[in-house]
């Protein structure tokens, strides 16, 4: 009997293992479950603050102004107004898609075709005698040697010094654009700032506040949002979000850094001034940038094309144009009145602070490409002859090369990366290689 009950005992000890093991796993398993739960929570509840601290309304609003004030419709029912909304900038994001795609449409079926029409072939810059010892040095040590190493090569190949120097100058330029690929996307350009600027315009000619500023702020921010200055400013938002997005594959200057500070400024300007509902004085920061935009475009392509007179009409005017919005327009009638008239009619609140801020920002950049244009149109007038740009995207390739005869001389140098100003090649005396 014993040794069947030594059997019995060592049956219960094995059937109880396998359940203390299933409760084990079982009580681990909720352990982590409720881990989890805990760490969910928290993340959501750090989410709310973080949204709670963004949405603070003694931020973005004026005072005894709340979100809520603004969620409901300014109109009648069914009337169809309404405030702008956050969620409404979400829209520009497809729509900069749609904007790309359509881009990617006109440059293949519409700008390539004008352009071989007018002559423009589909060849880039001189290309580089092909040598495989400097290929060599420009792809793994350096694309722009020193004078130490030029001495080097030049024993090493029997070749002069400077013939070593137009190699590299050459083979670093060959891996730039064609001329057909910028007038493509030159031509884009300026059929976007055209259309838009003229629906601004058209826009802008019966609103009130086109004619006297002081509307901006009348009842801010209860103003309602209409259907026409809805799509103008998530057409531009879209359109700015796009030129984010492909300047990273369009041609690249020596003012990239630049130019990403001031499509993020823009973006900044154009989503915070629609949450807000700054709007009306945000159209007029819009049209106004785009016043000028089309006409450097135009001289651009006036450029590829070798109409040479015609480039530097366009460019003269743009010049004009763009100084005169620029540093007179802007200044004394927008920040005057974010400065100086919403002061008075609604007071500063922690948002009109930032929202000024950006403003000025944004004019600071103004004074930078206005101070290169001035510099530009004197060297024109003074020197009488073609100065190396330092921002060109092609080099020049030797000094004797920078200078031509006066037959081919116009009268000034630019290129432009979209967005309102000025990016790329400003050089005086005539549109070179850009």
């Amino acid at each position: 009997m014993r040794p069947r009950r030594r059997r019995g005992g060592a049956g219960l000890a094995r059937g109880t293992a396998p359940l203390s093991a299933a409760v084990a796993a079982s009580a681990a398993a909720a352990g982590r479950e409720a881990e989890g739960g805990r760490r969910r929570r928290k993340m959501a509840a750090a989410a709310a603050a973080l949204r709670a601290w963004f949405w603070n309304e003694r931020f973005w609003l004026p005072h005894n102004v709340t979100w809520a004030d603004l969620a409901g419709e300014p109109g009648p029912p069914g009337s169809g107004l309404q405030y702008p909304r956050a969620g409404h900038v979400l829209s520009a994001f497809p729509l900069a898609l749609g904007i790309f795609a359509v881009r990617l449409l006109f440059e293949r079926f519409i700008a390539k075709p004008c352009a071989i029409n007018l002559g423009i072939q589909d060849s880039g810059p001189h290309r580089a005698q092909p040598n495989a010892i400097l290929e060599k040095v420009f792809t793994s040590i350096t694309k722009s040697p020193d004078g130490k190493r030029l001495e080097g090569l030049s024993k090493q190949l029997d070749w002069d010094v400077r013939k070593i120097q137009r190699w590299f100058r050459h083979r670093r330029n060959q891996d730039k654009p064609t001329t057909l690929t910028k007038f493509c996307e030159s031509m884009w350009r300026f059929t976007y700032y055209l259309s838009i600027f003229f629906y601004g315009i058209r826009f802008l000619w019966t609103a009130p506040w086109f004619w006297d500023t002081r509307q901006c702020w009348y009842n801010y921010p209860f103003q309602p949002l209409t259907s026409r200055l809805y799509y103008y400013y998530i057409l531009e938002l879209a359109f700015y979000w796009s030129l984010m997005f492909s300047q990273f594959t369009d041609i690249k200057r020596k003012d990239f850094l630049i130019m990403f500070v001031h499509h993020l400024a823009t973006i900044g300007l154009i989503t915070f001034s629609y949450m807000n509902n700054m709007v009306r004085v945000g159209t007029l920061v819009l049209c106004l940038h785009d016043a000028s935009d089309f006409l450097l475009e135009a001289a651009k392509l006036a450029n590829y094309a070798k109409y040479q007179r015609l480039c530097d009409a366009f460019f003269m005017l743009f010049g004009v144009v763009f100084i005169v919005t620029r540093l007179g327009i802007y200044p004394f009638w927008i920040l005057n009145t974010t400065l100086f008239e919403s002061w008075e009619l609604i007071g500063p609140y922690p948002s009109w602070w930032l929202f000024n801020g950006l403003l000025v920002t944004l004019q600071i950049l103004h004074i930078i490409w206005s101070s290169l244009i001035i510099r530009t149109a004197y060297k024109a007038l003074v020197r009488g002859k073609v100065s190396k740009d330092d921002r060109s995207d092609v080099e020049s390739s030797s000094e004797e090369e920078d200078v031509t005869s006066n037959s081919r001389k116009g009268v000034f140098s630019t290129s432009s990366n979209g967005s309102n100003r000025i990016n790329g090649h400003v050089a005086s005396g005539q549109w070179t290689e850009e």
